[in-house]
């Protein structure tokens, strides 16, 4: 694979795990093949990276290796006949002199390069998971207070309902696996300059059970998995704010042969209001008063999000004082309470007034007010 991990997800070498997974979810988004601006190379290259830079240890590899770890793993592009070309041992001690390669890091790197050990059904089923799935909805201000159920139409591999995912058409029964004989593991030997190697892989055709079916899904062709449109529902909860997003897990598309389905992301954006603004857990919004209402006092009508209610105006209220109505703001997403609504007064001074008016704002003024 060409290109730099790091580069490929617009990351810094010393990115954090969140950085890099928001980069990951970002850049997977953007090129998911299902999308009209999809790129079905430049996915795979996105997911390959992620796969080395979201795992501590792979990552640790690849940082100190460089394009080189790419070389080691067996469906790599550059073959596995390649094997340990480019890397530098300079950092291990091989033991004593005759070969003897003994010690633990220097078994635990071949065993990674390799998949070699215990752990090589697990990572191969995982290959075979179900891709991540993100969509964008819009709410409206007044959902975003009230919370509100979406529904979303996404068109995806989902899992065949003939065979219920497993590939086989029902009632053909199975048989022992003609690559793997039944031991659900195949071995390969590799040979590089420093001797042969033995690696032991899931074998490709049963996925490590062992068997087969006999018969292919006629519907699905073995695959567990057919294409077809879905609607889902998402609750989105009250509170939420404009650029989170909620995660469904095991609503992406379906893995392969009854692999586990990946997760659907949901990134919420909130529509602006005319009136209302949030900050936190509270809205904000600005009522105008007159002159005469400011100076003496009085009530008036505003609008909050549950509807029209009378806010008191105090004698000598000035523009640019803010008012508080308690609990009629955004609920806590987490259920901790809710804001309050702010209103902030402006005050209207009119631009011209009658003859009587300007009297008796001088007779006011002469008063020394």
């Amino acid at each position: 694979m060409a290109g730099n991990y790091y580069d490929i997800l617009g990351v810094s070498k010393g990115a954090s795990d969140d950085e890099i997974k928001k980069a990951y979810r970002k850049a997977a988004h953007q090129h998911h093949p299902d999308k009209s601006t999809g790129n079905e190379a430049k996915f795979k290259e996105i997911n390959e990276a992620y796969q080395v830079l979201s795992d501590k240890t792979k990552r640790a590899q690849y940082d100190q290796f460089g394009q080189t770890f790419n070389q080691g793993q067996g469906g790599s592009s550059a073959g596995g006949g390649q094997g340990f070309s480019g890397f530098d041992f300079s950092g291990f001690d091989f033991g004593q002199a005759g070969g003897n390669f003994g010690g633990s890091d220097f078994e635990d790197i071949f065993s990674n390069i390799f998949g070699g050990g215990g752990g090589g059904s697990s990572r191969e089923r995982q290959k075979g998971r179900g891709g991540d799935i993100q969509v964008d909805i819009e709410i409206n201000f007044s959902e975003m207070v009230s919370g509100v159920k979406k529904k979303v139409r996404l068109y995806k591999n989902a899992q065949c309902g003939h065979c219920n995912g497993t590939g086989g058409e029902p009632g053909s029964g199975t048989k022992t696996c003609p690559t793997c004989k039944g031991a659900g593991q195949v071995q390969k030997v590799m040979r590089s300059f420093l001797g042969s190697f033995s690696q032991v892989s899931t074998c490709p055709e049963c996925e490590g059970v062992g068997k087969i079916h006999e018969k292919k899904c006629a519907q699905c062709g073995g695959d567990g998995r057919v294409k077809k449109e879905e609607e889902i529902d998402i609750n989105v909860p009250a509170g939420i704010e404009n650029g989170q997003t909620i995660s469904l897990r095991g609503a992406g598309e379906a893995g392969a042969h009854g692999a586990p389905a990946g997760d659907l992301y949901v990134l919420v954006h909130v529509a602006l209001h005319k009136k209302f603004k949030r900050a936190g857990l509270d809205i904000l919004s600005e009522e105008e008063i007159g002159f005469s209402m400011a100076a003496i006092g009085g009530e008036i009508e505003i609008e909050t999000i549950e509807g029209n209610l009378l806010l008191k105006i105090p004698s000598g209220t000035q523009s640019g004082e803010t008012f508080r109505v308690r609990g009629k703001g955004v609920p806590d997403l987490h259920g901790r309470g809710r804001g309050n609504h702010l209103v902030k007064i402006i005050v209207r001074v009119p631009r011209r007034i009658s003859r009587e008016q300007k009297k008796l704002l001088e007779e006011l003024r002469s008063t020394g007010e």
